[in-house]
């Protein structure tokens, strides 16, 4: 069984950053100016838009509306670490209205009750 921090590790923040990179090109930016917003590698942000990154999990519509709005918040921000505040406000809301659980049981069976999410 992984622990819930491994589970945001490993699957959420890939997953989140994959959608961010998703939004940002489509907020015309050039993937070379994605890396840079993001703090990752131009081949990262490659391999997320190719879909080989960040694929395990698909997140509600609901969610993916919270990723374009922190897209925009990051494309209108001069602060450099603007992509770390909205990365952490998405995996609060995830948790919040219970997506990490939901993730966390289709990721490890027998998860029954588990709230370990929620603390």
């Amino acid at each position: 069984m992984n622990l819930p921090q491994e589970i945001e590790v490993w699957y959420i923040i890939p997953a989140i950053r994959k959608e961010l990179a998703k939004a940002l090109l489509e907020e015309d930016l050039t993937q070379k100016e994605i890396a840079k917003r993001l703090c990752i590698t131009e081949a990262a942000v490659s391999q997320y838009l190719k879909n080989k990154r960040g694929k395990d999990v698909k997140f509600s519509p609901a969610v993916l509306n919270q990723i374009k709005i922190s897209a925009r918040r990051i494309v209108d921000s001069k602060a450099k670490s603007a992509s770390m505040k909205e990365l952490q406000r998405i995996c609060k809301y995830l948790k919040r209205r219970d997506h990490m659980c939901k993730i966390h049981r289709s990721l490890n069976q027998g998860l029954k009750g588990c709230r370990a999410c929620k603390r």
